[in-house]
């Protein structure tokens, strides 16, 4: 498996840091809870959050479940 770069770890925990704002904004202070109300599993979305690498329709499904579209997502927190 290779090994990522700091730029992706980088850009990995941006990710994470957002979508676990947002679940808390949303009102689920338990990532279990939001992921089992989004129909993703609790382990796996749990890692999400400390910056798992996950596929594309992963995140389309957690934005879904976050009520809030790609543009929006990536319209805080990242670099333009």
């Amino acid at each position: 498996m290779k090994e990522i770069s700091s730029e992706e770890k980088r850009l990995l925990i941006n990710l994470a840091n957002r979508i676990k704002s947002l679940r808390i904004e949303k009102g689920y202070s338990n990532y279990e809870h939001f992921a089992n109300d989004s129909g993703i599993s609790r382990t796996q979305y749990g890692r999400y959050e400390q910056g798992d690498n996950l596929k594309f329709l992963t995140l389309c499904k957690v934005l879904d479940g976050l009520g809030i579209t790609l543009k929006e997502f990536f319209s805080e927190g990242f670099d333009h």
